[in-house]
């Protein structure tokens, strides 16, 4: 039996508004994304590509048009629904790293695990083995005020691969970091989708960073502008 392929878009289209004051943030996109690659998606503010990472993270529904993932007709699902492709097969790294301040490094990886209802014991094991698979084992018990830009952005990532998702959505996941943390960043995203077979999906507007993906695609006026494979 042929496998569906991971995202299948079909002239998904997403307007704001009504009336005169109606705004199409997304015009009909058609787009087919594989198992395990790894996509960058890039444009100019206001372009729609934050649009699409929140249609395809199943952060929204579109107006029209159609949405697959792995098969299932996403557009077609309730919010309960969603969230549980959510939970269940995603993963999110965002620019701002979105950890509970209050919180050692282990319990912020720890969170998804709780809302799966997995014993203390096992949340444990799997957020430290999550921790060392992105290098910060010895700095499970610091808060996010005692660890350094990078270090919080790899307890941000070990929180989204803990649950081992099938896809990683990462927007703008270098935004706050200096140079040498962001290839540090980039290094690791390119060995999970390597050596674990992640599929990420990434918004950024630096080409550098771009260029760690296999595939980059442009978006302008709500519509895909280019999109070109390594």
């Amino acid at each position: 039996m042929i496998k569906p392929p991971l995202i299948e878009l079909h002239g998904l289209t997403k307007i704001y508004g009504s009336g005169d004051a109606a705004f199409a943030a997304l015009k009909g996109v058609d787009l087919t994304i594989q198992s395990g690659e790894f996509l960058a998606v890039m444009g100019p503010s206001g372009s729609g590509k934050s649009t699409l990472m929140n249609l395809l993270g199943c952060l929204d529904t579109p107006t029209s048009g159609s949405y697959f993932f792995k098969g299932i007709a996403v557009e077609n699902l309730n919010k309960d629904q969603r969230s549980l492709i959510r939970r269940h097969a995603l993963g999110f790294i965002f620019q701002g790293f979105n950890l509970l301040a209050r919180t050692s490094a282990l319990e912020n990886v720890e969170l998804p695990l709780l809302y799966r209802g997995y014993s203390r014991k096992q949340r444990h094991q799997l957020a430290r083995e999550a921790l060392a698979s992105v290098g910060i084992p010895e700095k499970e018990r610091n808060t996010p005020a005692e660890l350094s830009g990078g270090q919080q952005q790899r307890v941000a990532i070990a929180r989204a691969i803990v649950t081992n998702p099938d896809t990683l959505f990462a927007d703008e996941p270098t935004g706050n970091l200096d140079s040498t943390t962001t290839h540090e960043i980039m290094d690791l995203l390119t060995r999970l989708n390597s050596e674990r077979g992640i599929s990420i999906i990434m918004v950024t507007h630096e080409d550098e960073v771009a260029s760690h993906a296999n595939r980059v695609i442009r978006v302008r006026d709500g519509l895909i502008e280019s999109d070109v494979k390594k």
